[in-house]
């Protein structure tokens, strides 16, 4: 079964507009819910007194909030491909609701994966306040993790196609699983990207939005041998290179 054009230009109207506006929500940060409120360090170095300090500036919620919006901001785009695939394999009246399951069971595992991030980087920066030193050590971790052959297997992973029962719980089942283990082969793909903008001090949103790029780029490469690989993984940057161009000669034409 071929997904018609309407089809795939709606799916990708939706999702695609789901994501700004978060994004927009994001930058306009209310509560202070993509921002970390930072407290004195006595000079014994961190105490009780400071972590309790840390975590009142700083709800453990709050950061799970925000958290989970920026994970909806920047990883739905890359969800495009697999909610068309269980669009075709649904039938009409269980599209949405499957869509819907498979998109939970992906956010749930980046939410359990949140916990720990949040528990690090409250960690660090209570160790190490206002400091771009664990951001910087962390853009190491991720340098070496984006050309390791780990990262290029979980990348294979993630574009497993899984076949969805037709009828019943079974087909919900499914999409939810479904869900999960693409999460799981995201999260071993993209930990330390998103780990980097949440750790420094000022300027995360610029970060969020290049760690964005990349992440959608290396999502539409194609399956590749997991071997140490220095490629950029710059396909998005590619095409909207080659749009551009074909826009303004077009426009020079006219």
């Amino acid at each position: 079964m071929k997904l018609s054009k309407y089809s795939k230009l709606s799916i990708n109207f939706i999702i695609i507009s789901i994501s700004l506006l978060v994004w927009v929500l994001l930058l306009v940060n209310p509560g202070n819910i993509m921002t970390m409120e930072h407290c004195h360090v006595s000079a014994s170095g961190p105490s009780a007194g400071s972590l309790k300090m840390l975590l009142e500036m700083n709800p453990f919620s709050s950061q799970l909030l925000g958290w989970g919006l920026m994970v909806v901001a920047m990883m739905l785009p890359k969800l495009i491909v697999p909610i068309q695939l269980i669009h075709m394999q649904s039938l009409k009246r269980n599209r949405f609701l499957n869509a819907l399951l498979f998109v939970l069971g992906y956010v749930l595992i980046w939410m359990v994966t949140g916990v720990f991030m949040i528990a690090i980087i409250m960690m660090l920066n209570l160790l190490l306040p206002m400091s771009y030193l664990p951001a910087l050590g962390f853009m190491i971790v991720a340098i070496i993790w984006q050309f390791s052959p780990i990262k290029q297997q979980c990348l294979n992973r993630g574009h497993e196609h899984w076949t969805l029962s037709a009828f019943g719980w079974s087909a919900k089942r499914d999409a939810f699983v479904y869900g999960i283990y693409h999460g799981l082969w995201c999260v071993g793909a993209g930990w330390a990207l998103m780990l980097f903008p949440m750790l420094l001090p000022t300027g995360h949103n610029l970060a969020m939005i290049v760690v964005t790029i990349i992440m959608i780029s290396e999502h539409m490469e194609h399956p590749q041998l997991p071997r140490w690989n220095f490629s950029l993984r710059l396909k998005l940057i590619k095409i909207i290179i080659a749009q551009s161009r074909i826009r303004l000669q077009q426009l020079v034409t006219v």
